[in-house]
Parts: C-alpha cells; structure tokens; sequence
C-alpha cells in the first residue's frame, strides 16, 4: 500500500505571482568576511581558488553563516531561491541544508518567525502572510550546505522594502568560528539554529562562518585568510576533523600565522566533544581523549611562550551530560546546538569586551 501525504500551510493565501521580488544582492548581507569573492553568497576570497584543498574550496560555496539584513512594512514576506546542488542527505532536515530562516527584530531581540522549505532546485514561498504591516526589521539566513545561485525577496507590491536601519548584529569586530561541520551548522533542523548563528544573536555581534564539513584541517592559507578579518574572537573548534598526528604537525604553526596580524586578539581553543557513542566504541573513546589531552598541552605551551590572549573550552558540558544532544552520535541535533551555543556566550562575552 502506497500512502501519499501533503501538508496545508495554514495562513499562507496569498498567491506569490501578486507580489514584487527585490534581488537579495541589493540588500544587506552579513557574515560575509570577505569583499571579493568570485560570487556574491560564498565564504572565502576568490585568491584561494587554487591555493586551498578542494573540498575546502568547495565548502566555501554553501552559504553557513551569512543573511540578508532588511527593512520591511509588507504584511506578506516571500523568497525565490535556487541553491547549487539540491543537497539531499540521510541525517540533516532539507530545511537546514538548504532552507531559509527568517527573524525579526521585537523589543530589541530577534524573534523567529518562519522558515521557508525548500521544494526542489528552485523554490518560490510565501515565509509569512497576514503580518500588521508595521515598518520592521528582518533577518533571513540563507542555507547552511548548499550555495545560492540566487535569491529574491518578495514583499507587496505596494510595500517598501530598504536596508536597515539598526545596527544588529553588529557588524564591527565580528566573532569568526573556524572548524568542522559541526561548526558549518550540521544538522540543525533550520540555519538560525546553528551555534555560530544563536551566538551572534546572544551576542548582538555578526559572526564569520569558517566551518568546513569533514575539511577542518588546519590549512594553513585558511589560517593566512583569517588574520586578514578585522575580529573581536577567533574559535579554534576542529578536533573532530584532525588526527593528533595532524595536530602536532600544524596546529602551532596556524596559531603563529593568525598572531602575525592579529597578536592581541583574543583566541578560544575548544576540545573535541564528547560524543555520546564514544563511551561505548573504546577506539573513539582513546581517539577523542588523546585529541584533547594534545590540545591541553598545546594551549599550556603557547600560555608558557607568552601569549596572554589564549583561552581554552573544555568539552565534558559543551552539549550536556545526558547524551541526547546529537542526530547520530556526532552531529548536533538543535538540543545541541542550544546547549553549546549556552556553554560558550558568557566566554565569548567576556572575551570581546
């Protein structure tokens, strides 16, 4: 027996084809740590074609991290998208690989308000319908694992739509997380709950997205590009992609090269997290702990040569004790992602002040 199911959108009656759509490149992009680059949504300058690994280059394509800033009084907000690969994965909602998430800004703090669901390569949806029309201001963060070939944002045809007018997240000084796919969002059910994205609200600070999935190796012109970003923070969360023969190979030397421009900024180093299927895979267990344990000694050597400004996460409370954080054993699921993100604002709080 073949069962066909299909869900109504409550609320959502208003026909798309009423609406104008705005291209999204004339609209405020933030996260973006990089002004050239060789399209507009991606995350690494267009001088390392070439020069980076490449799958590293290609993660540099799915959009983690970056969002559209816009001002609004449409009582209906729409999008129009078409992502590069149409990423279809076993583990991770399609919402958070390639969807939309749209916030807006009340009482000086960012509200969720709907997501848009990604139907195929290119998708036309209606976010929210029969909003007041009060002049607001929006937040829509574009797809964690796949890139953006374009984006419209449809609002009314007689609404306004412009850039901000409030500064939030703030886009001096930001917050640049450099890791693993944990960090680039996997597998939060939608983009703004990737860690990165919750701590950029927490803090009222944009966030530069530096996650690589599978690829956060240490490369060493990653590191090159990063001291390029006029930053409050770096997190230095990679162990899951790194072997403890790697780390000993590199992980000094990509500190080095961030100190060579950036010798006062403040860094946060994160263990390896503790994941719940290691307390039964002995193999894991000795492979996390030894990551951990290198880390520790690392972080004490550059504290011992004099670098003030190193700081160090342990990881036995970064997603709680109850072993329910994660899809599969590793990847956060958005229990996870909330657990971290609580773990890691008051550091970074007082790191950036």
């Amino acid at each position: 027996m073949i069962f066909s199911f299909s869900i109504v959108e409550i609320g959502l009656t208003t026909p798309t084809d009423s609406l104008k759509f705005v291209n999204a490149r004339d609209l405020q992009l933030i996260g973006k740590g990089f002004a050239v680059t060789q399209t507009t949504y991606e995350r690494l300058p267009a001088r390392l074609e070439g020069k980076t690994r490449p799958p590293v280059w290609s993660l540099s394509k799915n959009c983690s991290g970056l969002a559209i800033r816009f001002r609004t009084n449409s009582r209906v907000i729409a999008a129009k998208w078409e992502v590069i690969d149409d990423l279809v994965m076993n583990h991770f909602a399609p919402s958070g690989i390639k969807g939309l998430d749209l916030y807006c800004l009340k009482n000086g703090k960012w509200q969720f308000v709907r997501i848009a669901r990604p139907e195929k390569k290119t998708t036309t949806a209606i976010i929210i319908d029969h909003m007041v029309g009060n002049d607001m201001e929006y937040m829509l963060y574009l797809p964690l694992y796949d890139g953006l070939v374009n984006l419209e944002i449809g609002v009314e045809s007689t609404a306004d739509i412009s850039n901000p007018q409030v500064d939030s997240p703030h886009k001096e000084l930001p917050v640049v997380f450099y890791g693993t796919s944990i960090t680039q969002g996997g597998c939060a059910s939608r983009a703004g709950m990737s860690y990165p994205n919750q701590l950029s609200r927490m803090l009222d600070r944009q966030i530069i997205n530096l996650g690589f999935s599978g690829n956060g190796q240490l490369d060493l012109e990653v590191g090159e590009t990063m001291a390029d970003i006029d930053a409050s923070c770096f997190v230095i969360d990679c162990l899951g992609n790194v072997t403890v023969a790697q780390m000993n190979e590199k992980f000094v030397r990509f500190l080095e090269i961030l100190r060579v421009k950036k010798p006062n900024i403040p860094i946060l180093l994160v263990e390896n997290i503790h994941f719940p299927y290691m307390y039964f895979d002995q193999a894991v267990f000795s492979e996390v702990e030894g990551k951990n344990a290198t880390l520790q000694r690392i972080y004490s050597g550059q504290k011992k040569n004099g670098d003030r400004n190193i700081y160090y996460m342990k990881a036995d409370k970064l997603i709680g004790n109850d072993f329910e954080g994660t899809v599969d054993g590793v990847h956060l699921t958005d229990l996870g992602f909330l657990r971290i993100s609580q773990s890691m604002y008051p550091v970074i709080r007082k790191l950036i002040k």
